[in-house]
Parts: structure tokens; C-alpha cells; sequence
């Protein structure tokens, strides 16, 4: 609100009243028209002062009030805005992580696959050389003739887990028996008579015996390293 001075105002509404007091003291008498004639000089000297409104300090106030209003809604948007963008940025990172762990899973599958394709593979190739091996036969073997023959028919490739096993069973001594269970030969089969399935010559030959050791393992653990696996936890295979 402004304070401003509006004598004319004042000095306009003074003289009309005055106007009127005359009209009526015709009628009425002088003594009414000494009282308006006092009325109209203390209109003409008046000052009046006056609290009037003023148009442009509303639409100040209405303007400021619609900004504000703007700012806040931009404020709102840039937060939702911003929320979600970071939701997007955790989905997407929830998302690739999923992927990673998938992708590895399935390399560590197929790698598992792959080493088991390779053993059975070389567990084959060793049945075939042990099927196909000719090894004249001799009254006796030495530790060394029996490892020589045993890394060709069983293959450089599960030739150590093999050893480890027959070292354990029987320390290379194809004639190795147990006569309280009857576990006989190099792998220390039970009963020894099992391994006429790779020959009749069982008893005396280490290459039937390695021949019989080998398909056992592959057949019940996959690989002469699984039955090694195996026999480490057991202490027997």
C-alpha cells in the first residue's frame, strides 16, 4: 500500500456537501449555513492522507508466487528425473553382473566338459593301445618293464595317477598278493580272478593286469586320476 495526498479529493467531496447545505439553507435558515460555510473551509484547508493500493505491487506479488511455483516444479523434476536415472544405472549394473556370473558359469562348464571329453578321449586311446599292445611274454618282470609297459598302455597323460595307486596297492609287484581278502597283482584286484576279463595269463602277465587296472578305473571313476581322487579320500579305490 502507498500513502499519498489527495487534497483535491478531499476538496471536491467539501464542496459538494457544501453544494447540498446551501440548497437545504434556503429552506432551513442562516444558522445552517453558518455551519456549512464552516464545513467548506475545513475542506478547503484539509490534507488528507490515505492508504490506497496500488495495481503494480499486486502483479509484483503474483509474479514472484508463479515463480516460485515454477522453480519448485523443475526442482520435482530434476529429482524424478535424477531418481530415475539412478534406478536405471543399479538395473543396469544388477543386469551385467548376472551376465558375468552366467558367462563364467557356462565357460566353467564347458572347460569341465572339455577335460572330460580329453580324459575319455586319452582313456580311449589307452584301451586301444592296451587292446592292440603286444608284449611277448617272459618268466619274470622287472619294477621297470612293468612301469614301461604301463605308460604305454595307460598313456602319459593319467600314467601318474595310475602310479600313484599301484605304488600304494602293490609297489609294482605284479605278483602282489593278499591272502586274508585275496586281492591279487599289481592294482591289487578283488578277487584276483577278475582279470580274466583281459586274459587268462593274469596270474603272471603285468601287461593283462594293467589292461584289466585301467578299464576298472575308467568304468567306476572315469579316469585312473579320478580313482586316485578317490583313493586319497578312502585309502581304497
Amino acid at each position: 500500500m502507498s500513502r499519498i495526498s489527495v487534497r483535491g479529493f478531499a476538496v471536491a467531496s467539501a464542496t459538494a456537501v457544501t453544494t447540498v447545505g446551501a440548497v437545504v439553507g434556503v429552506a432551513t435558515g442562516s444558522e445552517q449555513g453558518d455551519s456549512t460555510n464552516d464545513v467548506e473551509a475545513t475542506a478547503a484547508d484539509a490534507t488528507v492522507l490515505a492508504d490506497i493500493p496500488v495495481g503494480g505491487n499486486t502483479q509484483v506479488q503474483t509474479a514472484s508466487l508463479s515463480q516460485q511455483a515454477d522453480s519448485q516444479s523443475i526442482a520435482a523434476d530434476s529429482a524424478a528425473k535424477q531418481s530415475a536415472q539412478e534406478a536405471a544405472r543399479k538395473q543396469a549394473a544388477e543386469a551385467a553382473s548376472a551376465k558375468k556370473e552366467a558367462a563364467e558359469k557356462k565357460a566353467a562348464e564347458e572347460k569341465a566338459e572339455k577335460e572330460r571329453a580329453e580324459e575319455l578321449e586319452t582313456a580311449s586311446r589307452s584301451e586301444e593301445r592296451a587292446d592292440s599292445g603286444d608284449f611277448p611274454a617272459q618268466g619274470s618282470y622287472s619294477i621297470s618293464e612293468v612301469k614301461s609297459m604301463a605308460q604305454q598302455i595307460v598313456g602319459s597323460g593319467q600314467f601318474q595317477c595310475f602310479s600313484n595307486i599301484v605304488d600304494h596297492e602293490s609297489g609294482w609287484n605284479y605278483q602282489a598278493s593278499n591272502p586274508s581278502s585275496g586281492a591279487y597283482g599289481l592294482v591289487q584286484a578283488l578277487p584276483g580272478s577278475k582279470m580274466s576279463s583281459a586274459g587268462a595269463d593274469w596270474q603272471t602277465n603285468p601287461a593283462t593286469q594293467i589292461k584289466w587296472g585301467l578299464n576298472y578305473m575308467n568304468d567306476r571313476y572315469g579316469s585312473p586320476c579320478g580313482a586316485w581322487d578317490f583313493w586319497q579320500a578312502n585309502n581304497w579305490y
